[in-house]
Formats: structure tokens, C-alpha cells, sequence
């Protein structure tokens, strides 16, 4: 596979790929975040999602001992594991007491002799880094062989990072597509003024695609939550038109945003992924790492912090609002008639209709229920 940056000419058409990208399963064969760390207390279960698969996270009281993840459903009556209570390194069914071990093996009847033990459930491979609780969803004997995701920059000391997350009610494509196409500045024009994207160019690999953009501003001032990503506040002079580099990058499942201004080391680092929660995926949970490098002077990017906080927050409003629209553009014409034109776009439904499961999940008899924001 070229890894050279393509032209246009080149770009994969979407035309003709026979299938609607918005129903394609988001594929479990990988490592997903399910939570943040914090979410789950010690000594304590929490009821979480990975598309049509309920699973339970239990964290021991020992310290010592790590988070497990089983089927959320106990084998006896089918109830959720989540309402029962975490024993060791067990759960304990709070409906009869019947226990499950963190292999998912059934340990305990009270009213049953050892020796008539029933089968057990599902236990889920699972892995804590950096403040997330990522499950391995799919075929159990690929998670030793499948590397954790690299998280961007949270683990770098040089950098300050911000844990944010939402339920979104819209495919996890629809996100994939709204980051990459950095064309819907246009969308933020109330948020950060008037900003002209200039695309760089796109380039691809087997699991891969990225598109790369310099922006100028043409109208309007640079707010103050975004200043505090470059360290100084920019106006439309022509000195600071086209100055930085925008990476975007979806390397599924996962997809990242990187910021780099005068050399090799961005100024911004984004990971991101998005988690369906229900059976249709029309709903999505996400889970963001947004790192700013540290400036040279001390406690600078402290003072700013709030103001990039409430500049991010508005931003992420606006994209959510929007691909939810879309979401709800495509259960009201019940396919996906968008017209895309965009290369770098065209390529990327192409890999995620490739990497995605081979079936479709099953279509909506009716519009997905109000879920609540998450707040982070």
C-alpha cells in the first residue's frame, strides 16, 4: 500500500459500495473505552455498553486486584449482575445469590451442593490505562494480540490533558466524518469567526486515513479558549494565515486531531472514540483525551484553562447537535442519500464500510430514545 499523499484523482469513490454505512457495525475486534476510571468505586459494579452487548465492571476492594468485566446478565433469571454485589473477586447476583468469578464461571448456589453448579457467563478481556476502562468486545483470543490503543499525549508530563465524554444520538460514523472534513468550520463561524480551511492533503493506509489542513481567519476575533491552545492570540493578519498544521486521523476505530506549529511537537493533541450503546448504533458514547502542551511560563495554562474548557464545550455543542440532525435526516428518509463530494471523505466511509462488521445491524422500526448528556 502507497502511503504517499494522494490527489484528488485518486480519491476511493463511495458510489457503488452497496451497502448503508449507517447501519455497519462498529467492529468488536478491538479495545474500546467503556468508562472512565473513576466511574467505578472500589468494591463496586457499573452497568455499561458495548452496542447490543450489556456488561457489567466490577472493581474489587483489594487495590491490589484488577477491574473484571462479565456479561451483565446472571444465567439464573437473566437479570443484570450490575444490581448485585462485588465479594472478592466475585459478583453475587442480587436476585437468589448465585456467584460469578472474574473468568465468568459460576462459583456458588447458596441452595445448590458444589457439585451442581449450572454454566456461567461471558467474561470480557479488559485493561485500565490512563484514567479508562477499555473492554475487548469481540473473539477473546485476539485481545492478547491486539495493542491497547496509544492514547496520544495523556501520559506525557509536558502536556495538560482534559477527560471529556457525552452520549451522542447519532451513528459513530457521522463523528468520524465530522472531524475529518474540517470544510464545517463554516458550522463554528458564531464560535471562532470566519475561518477559511485550506486542505493540504490526504494520505491512507491499510487501516488508516488521514487529511491534513492550515486555516486562515478572515473575519472576527480568535476567542480566548482557543488562544490558550497556541499561547498568544491571533487576529487576520496575514503573519499568522496558514501558520499550523492540522492532522486528522482515523486509524480505526480510534480517531485523533493533532495541532503542530512551528516544528515537530503539536501544540494540541486529540484522541477520541466513539462507543455504540444500543443494538442499531444510532447512539454513541465518547471518550476524549485532549492534551495542550505545557507553555514555558508557569501557570499560564492553568489561568486559561477554564476558557479553553467553555470554548471546547460550545464547539463539541455545536458538532453534536448536528450530526444528531443527521442521524434524524437518515431515519426519516430510512437510507443514506448523502451526496458526498469531499475525497478525503469519500475515503474514509470507504475504510470504515471495509473495517466495519461484514453484516449489517438491524434497521430501526423506531427512533432511538432520548438519551441525557454525560457529564465529564
Amino acid at each position: 500500500m502507497d502511503h504517499s499523499f494522494l490527489s484528488d484523482d485518486e480519491a476511493i469513490p463511495c458510489a457503488g459500495l452497496g451497502r448503508d454505512l449507517r447501519r455497519v457495525g462498529a467492529h468488536p475486534d478491538h479495545w474500546y473505552p467503556l468508562a472512565w476510571s473513576r466511574e467505578l468505586k472500589a468494591g463496586k459494579t457499573l452497568a455499561v455498553r458495548f452496542a447490543d452487548k450489556p456488561i457489567v465492571l466490577a472493581r474489587p476492594k483489594d487495590a491490589a486486584r484488577p477491574v473484571f468485566a462479565l456479561e451483565d446478565r446472571c444465567a439464573h433469571r437473566q437479570v443484570p449482575l450490575s444490581q448485585g454485589l462485588v465479594e472478592g473477586c466475585a459478583i453475587r447476583c442480587g436476585y437468589h445469590g448465585w456467584a460469578y468469578d472474574q473468568s465468568g464461571q459460576c462459583t456458588d448456589v447458596p441452595y445448590l451442593g458444589k457439585g451442581k453448579l449450572p454454566n456461567g457467563v461471558r467474561a470480557y478481556p479488559v485493561q485500565e490505562k490512563e484514567g479508562l476502562i477499555l473492554v475487548f468486545p469481540g473473539d477473546p483470543a485476539l485481545a492478547a494480540t491486539t495493542p491497547l490503543p496509544a492514547l496520544g499525549s495523556v501520559a506525557n508530563p509536558a502536556y495538560k490533558t482534559r477527560r471529556f465524554g457525552q452520549i451522542v444520538g447519532c451513528h459513530y460514523t457521522f463523528m468520524h466524518e465530522n472531524l475529518m472534513d474540517m470544510n464545517h468550520q463554516f458550522l463554528h463561524r458564531k464560535q471562532m469567526g470566519q475561518m477559511r480551511p485550506r486542505f493540504l492533503g490526504q494520505a491512507q493506509g491499510e487501516d488508516w486515513v488521514e487529511a491534513r489542513y492550515s486555516f486562515a481567519r478572515t473575519d472576527g476575533k480568535q476567542p480566548w479558549g482557543e488562544a490558550a491552545i497556541f499561547g498568544q492570540r491571533r487576529g487576520t493578519q496575514a503573519e499568522f494565515a496558514d501558520k499550523d498544521v492540522m492532522t486528522i486521523r482515523t486509524e480505526y476505530p480510534y480517531q485523533t486531531l493533532r495541532i503542530r506549529t512551528k516544528d515537530a511537537t503539536p501544540v494540541m493533541d486529540l484522541w477520541i472514540a466513539y462507543v455504540p450503546q444500543d443494538s442499531e448504533q444510532r447512539t454513541n458514547r465518547t471518550f476524549g483525551l485532549l492534551s495542550i502542551h505545557k507553555p514555558k511560563i508557569p501557570g499560564i495554562l492553568e489561568a486559561a484553562w477554564p476558557l479553553l474548557i467553555l470554548f471546547t464545550e460550545r464547539i463539541f455543542k455545536e458538532d453534536r447537535e448536528i450530526v444528531e440532525q443527521e442521524q434524524a435526516a437518515h431515519d426519516m428518509q430510512g437510507r443514506d442519500l448523502n451526496q458526498e463530494v469531499f475525497p478525503v471523505i469519500r475515503n474514509l466511509r470507504a475504510l470504515l464500510m471495509e473495517r466495519g462488521t461484514p453484516e449489517d445491524v438491524p434497521r430501526a422500526v423506531s427512533r432511538a430514545p432520548s438519551l441525557e448528556r454525560v457529564v465529564e
